[in-house]
Protein backbone atom coordinates (compact mmCIF):
# COMPACT_ATOMS: atom_id res chain seq x y z
CA UNK A 1 0.00 0.00 0.00
CA UNK A 2 1.35 3.43 -0.86
CA UNK A 3 0.64 6.86 -2.27
CA UNK A 4 2.51 9.13 -4.64
CA UNK A 5 1.97 12.82 -5.48
CA UNK A 6 2.98 14.00 -8.94
CA UNK A 7 2.76 17.66 -10.06
CA UNK A 8 1.27 18.03 -13.55
CA UNK A 9 2.55 21.37 -14.88
CA UNK A 10 -0.25 23.49 -16.30
CA UNK A 11 -2.86 20.95 -15.17
CA UNK A 12 -2.73 20.28 -11.42
CA UNK A 13 -1.62 17.32 -9.34
CA UNK A 14 -2.03 13.56 -9.67
CA UNK A 15 -2.33 11.46 -6.54
CA UNK A 16 -1.71 7.74 -7.06
CA UNK A 17 -2.79 5.15 -4.54
CA UNK A 18 -1.99 1.44 -4.46
CA UNK A 19 -4.25 -0.71 -2.27
CA UNK A 20 -2.96 -3.48 -0.02
CA UNK A 21 -3.94 -6.03 -2.69
CA UNK A 22 -2.03 -4.12 -5.41
CA UNK A 23 -4.86 -2.25 -7.19
CA UNK A 24 -3.90 1.16 -8.59
CA UNK A 25 -6.21 4.19 -8.33
CA UNK A 26 -5.50 7.82 -9.00
CA UNK A 27 -7.09 11.20 -8.50
CA UNK A 28 -6.14 14.09 -10.77
CA UNK A 29 -6.93 17.47 -9.21
CA UNK A 30 -6.97 20.26 -11.79
CA UNK A 31 -6.05 23.84 -10.90
CA UNK A 32 -9.66 24.86 -11.57
CA UNK A 33 -10.98 22.39 -8.96
CA UNK A 34 -12.10 19.62 -11.32
CA UNK A 35 -11.18 16.11 -10.24
CA UNK A 36 -10.99 12.79 -12.06
CA UNK A 37 -10.88 9.41 -10.37
CA UNK A 38 -8.94 6.83 -12.41
CA UNK A 39 -9.11 3.04 -12.21
CA UNK A 40 -6.22 0.95 -13.52
CA UNK A 41 -5.99 -2.63 -14.80
CA UNK A 42 -4.91 -5.13 -12.12
CA UNK A 43 -2.58 -6.89 -14.61
CA UNK A 44 -1.10 -3.59 -15.89
CA UNK A 45 -1.07 -0.76 -13.34
CA UNK A 46 -0.08 1.73 -16.06
CA UNK A 47 -3.23 1.15 -18.16
CA UNK A 48 -6.22 3.22 -17.08
CA UNK A 49 -9.48 1.28 -17.54
CA UNK A 50 -11.89 4.10 -16.72
CA UNK A 51 -12.08 7.62 -15.35
CA UNK A 52 -14.90 9.29 -13.50
CA UNK A 53 -15.14 13.10 -13.41
CA UNK A 54 -15.99 14.47 -9.96
CA UNK A 55 -17.30 17.93 -9.13
CA UNK A 56 -15.98 19.41 -5.87
CA UNK A 57 -19.30 18.42 -4.29
CA UNK A 58 -18.95 14.85 -5.60
CA UNK A 59 -15.42 14.62 -4.23
CA UNK A 60 -16.53 15.90 -0.81
CA UNK A 61 -19.46 13.47 -0.69
CA UNK A 62 -17.20 10.56 -1.67
CA UNK A 63 -14.64 11.54 0.97
CA UNK A 64 -17.37 11.61 3.62
CA UNK A 65 -18.52 8.13 2.58
CA UNK A 66 -14.98 6.78 2.86
CA UNK A 67 -14.21 8.58 6.14
CA UNK A 68 -17.18 10.11 7.94
CA UNK A 69 -14.80 12.25 10.01
CA UNK A 70 -14.28 15.60 8.30
CA UNK A 71 -11.34 15.71 5.92
CA UNK A 72 -8.53 17.49 7.74
CA UNK A 73 -10.77 17.38 10.79
CA UNK A 74 -9.88 19.15 13.96
CA UNK A 75 -9.53 16.83 16.92
CA UNK A 76 -11.01 18.68 19.85
CA UNK A 77 -10.91 16.21 22.72
CA UNK A 78 -14.64 15.53 22.73
CA UNK A 79 -15.85 19.02 21.84
CA UNK A 80 -18.36 19.05 19.01
CA UNK A 81 -16.24 21.04 16.52
CA UNK A 82 -15.49 20.14 12.93
CA UNK A 83 -13.57 21.74 10.08
CA UNK A 84 -14.66 21.47 6.47
CA UNK A 85 -13.86 22.88 3.06
CA UNK A 86 -16.94 24.41 1.40
CA UNK A 87 -16.70 25.26 -2.32
CA UNK A 88 -18.25 28.41 -3.77
CA UNK A 89 -19.80 26.97 -6.94
CA UNK A 90 -21.53 28.69 -9.83
CA UNK A 91 -24.85 27.88 -8.10
CA UNK A 92 -23.86 29.85 -5.00
CA UNK A 93 -25.61 33.18 -4.51
CA UNK A 94 -22.37 34.51 -2.96
CA UNK A 95 -19.97 34.36 -5.92
CA UNK A 96 -18.75 37.93 -6.41
CA UNK A 97 -20.26 39.11 -3.12
CA UNK A 98 -18.66 40.05 0.19
CA UNK A 99 -18.09 37.41 2.85
CA UNK A 100 -20.00 39.64 5.27
CA UNK A 101 -23.11 39.28 3.08
CA UNK A 102 -23.34 35.63 4.18
CA UNK A 103 -23.74 36.63 7.85
CA UNK A 104 -22.16 33.20 8.44
CA UNK A 105 -21.30 33.54 12.10
CA UNK A 106 -24.52 35.23 13.22
CA UNK A 107 -26.72 32.84 11.20
CA UNK A 108 -24.90 29.56 11.92
CA UNK A 109 -22.27 30.06 14.63
CA UNK A 110 -19.66 28.70 12.20
CA UNK A 111 -16.58 30.73 11.30
CA UNK A 112 -14.79 31.09 7.97
CA UNK A 113 -11.14 30.86 9.02
CA UNK A 114 -9.60 30.98 5.53
CA UNK A 115 -10.46 31.19 1.85
CA UNK A 116 -8.47 29.08 -0.58
CA UNK A 117 -8.22 30.49 -4.09
CA UNK A 118 -6.58 28.77 -7.07
CA UNK A 119 -3.15 30.22 -6.46
CA UNK A 120 -3.32 31.61 -2.94
CA UNK A 121 -4.71 31.25 0.56
CA UNK A 122 -6.35 34.07 2.48
CA UNK A 123 -6.27 33.37 6.23
CA UNK A 124 -8.74 35.13 8.54
CA UNK A 125 -10.71 36.92 5.81
CA UNK A 126 -12.70 39.94 6.95
CA UNK A 127 -16.30 40.80 6.18
CA UNK A 128 -15.08 42.92 3.24
CA UNK A 129 -13.40 39.94 1.51
CA UNK A 130 -15.00 39.42 -1.93
CA UNK A 131 -15.77 35.75 -2.68
CA UNK A 132 -15.27 34.31 -6.16
CA UNK A 133 -16.64 31.24 -7.91
CA UNK A 134 -14.11 28.46 -7.32
CA UNK A 135 -13.08 29.69 -3.86
CA UNK A 136 -13.05 27.10 -1.08
CA UNK A 137 -14.03 28.28 2.39
CA UNK A 138 -12.26 26.67 5.35
CA UNK A 139 -14.94 26.60 8.04
CA UNK A 140 -14.90 25.70 11.75
CA UNK A 141 -17.99 25.15 13.87
CA UNK A 142 -20.39 22.60 15.25
CA UNK A 143 -21.62 19.91 12.88
CA UNK A 144 -24.99 21.67 12.70
CA UNK A 145 -23.43 25.09 12.12
CA UNK A 146 -21.12 23.89 9.36
CA UNK A 147 -23.98 22.03 7.67
CA UNK A 148 -26.14 25.18 7.85
CA UNK A 149 -23.34 27.28 6.37
CA UNK A 150 -22.84 24.72 3.59
CA UNK A 151 -26.52 25.08 2.69
CA UNK A 152 -26.26 28.88 2.71
CA UNK A 153 -23.12 28.96 0.54
CA UNK A 154 -24.52 26.40 -1.91
CA UNK A 155 -27.79 28.32 -2.24
CA UNK A 156 -29.98 25.51 -0.87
Amino acid sequence: MGTRRTPLPGVGTQYDFTTEDGRHLSVVVHHDGRRFLGFYRPDDPDTCEATVPLTPEDATALAHLIDPAPAGGLRTGGLDLVTEHLPVTSRSPYGGRLLGDTKARSRTGASVVAVLRRTSAHPAPGADFRLAIGDVLVVVGTREGVDALAAIISGE
